[in-house]
């Protein structure tokens, strides 16, 4: 089943450190030991350089450009992107019209109308409560993930 991967996933592979790192790392390797195709948006690509090149002092990762671009260049490697368009756009807007999204949810509104248009049913996230008010699709958590552990 395709299955779109959340920022939060990508930027916690990459941290070693991170209490959620090895979640996220087994979580994706039960996913391609599965062949599960795998997404990722471009806004999530975008997420992640946001991230990635902000100071650590910001809550980002501190990666200089080319580190951010060699793991960018990693991820459209290993992830199928999708693309945007029109429909996914007038998507968006019912969304977060019908759904009464506002502020920073916005982006998660995003995320759904690409998925919807690409027909992907499953977002794999850290973040599962932000994805409950959209009944068109499921978010599963990493250690929740059928197969995982």
């Amino acid at each position: 089943m395709p299955i779109l991967i959340d920022t939060n996933i990508l930027l916690r592979s990459v941290q070693p450190s991170h209490p959620m790192h090895l979640a996220a790392v087994r979580a994706l390797e039960v996913l391609i030991k599965k062949e599960e195709t795998l997404f990722l948006a471009i806004q999530n690509v975008a997420e992640f350089w946001n991230a990635a090149t902000r100071p650590a002092a910001n809550n980002g990762l501190g990666f200089t450009i080319e580190e951010a671009q060699e793991e960018v260049s990693k991820l459209e490697e290993f992830f199928q992107i999708l693309s945007e368009n029109a429909a996914s756009y007038a998507l968006w807007k019912t969304l977060v019209i019908d759904n009464r999204v506002s502020g920073v949810q916005v982006h998660d509104a995003r995320l759904v109308a690409v998925m919807r248009t690409h027909n992907i049913e499953q977002i794999m996230t850290f973040n599962v409560s932000d994805f409950t008010r959209f009944s068109e699709i499921e978010a599963i958590h990493p250690d929740g993930f059928p197969g995982q552990g």
